[in-house]
C-alpha cells in the first residue's frame, strides 16, 4: 500500500482510453444518491490507486469508472493510494515506466492497442467500450473471480468481445450479461484470469 492523499479530481489523468459507460452511470447514480457526507467516507472507503507523474498531475492506475463516476456526480475531491512518485520524470521517460510496471493500457474501444499519445488527458474525454462494462457485470455477477492480474477486466471484454452482441436496451445488455455468464465457465475461458469453470 502506498500513501493515502485527498487530491481535487480535475488534476487526475487516465492511463487507459476507454472505461464502460454503462458502469460509470450506475456508479454515478450511486453516489449521487448518497446524503451529507456519505459521498466523502465512500471515497475515503475506497481509495484509488495512483501515481504521481509529470507537472503535478496524478495517474489513476485502476478505477477509472468510479474516478469518472465521481466527476459527473459533482465531486470536488477523492482519495488516492499513491503507489509511486515519478513527478521528476519527462512525459518520454513516465510513458514506458508505466508501462514496465503494468500501470497504462492503451488499448481502445475495438481491443486494439494504440500509442501511449492516445491515452486521453482527463477521465470526461475516455472513450465507451460497452465490453468493459460487460465483464464487470459478468465478474459482479460471479461469472469469474476477483484477481490481482494487471489489467484482467481487459482480458475478458476481449474475450466476449467476438462472442456477445450488445444491443442498445438496458434490457438487451441484461440479456448480453446472461449471456457471458454461461460463456464465462465454458472451457474456452479456461485461460483467463479468475476463471471459475470446470477443473479449477
Amino acid at each position: 500500500m502506498g500513501k493515502i492523499h485527498e487530491v481535487e479530481l480535475h488534476k487526475l489523468r487516465p492511463t487507459q482510453i476507454t472505461v464502460g459507460m454503462i458502469e460509470v452511470h450506475d456508479k454515478r447514480n450511486k453516489l449521487a444518491a448518497m446524503k451529507g457526507g456519505e459521498q466523502r467516507d465512500f471515497m475515503q472507503a475506497h481509495p484509488i490507486p495512483a501515481v504521481w507523474g509529470p507537472d503535478d498531475k496524478l495517474y489513476i492506475t485502476d478505477h477509472h469508472h468510479l474516478g469518472r463516476a465521481a466527476i459527473e456526480a459533482g465531486l470536488d475531491s477523492g482519495f488516492f493510494d499513491v503507489e509511486d512518485d515519478f513527478s521528476r520524470l519527462s512525459l518520454a521517460q513516465f510513458w514506458p515506466k508505466m508501462q514496465a510496471a503494468n500501470w497504462a493500457h492503451p488499448v481502445d474501444e475495438h481491443g486494439k492497442i494504440r500509442p501511449v499519445t492516445d491515452i486521453p488527458n482527463h477521465l470526461d474525454k475516455l472513450r465507451d467500450d460497452p465490453y468493459r462494462s460487460l465483464a464487470g457485470y459478468v465478474r459482479n455477477d460471479g461469472g469469474y473471480q476477483k484477481t490481482p492480474t494487471a489489467f484482467a477486466e481487459f482480458l475478458w471484454a476481449d474475450f466476449f468481445r467476438p462472442r456477445v452482441v450488445i444491443g442498445p436496451t438496458h434490457q438487451d445488455f441484461r440479456n448480453s450479461v446472461d449471456a457471458a455468464l454461461k460463456l464465462a465457465l465454458c472451457k474456452d475461458a479456461a485461460h483467463l484470469p479468475g476463471y471459475k469453470g470446470p477443473g479449477t
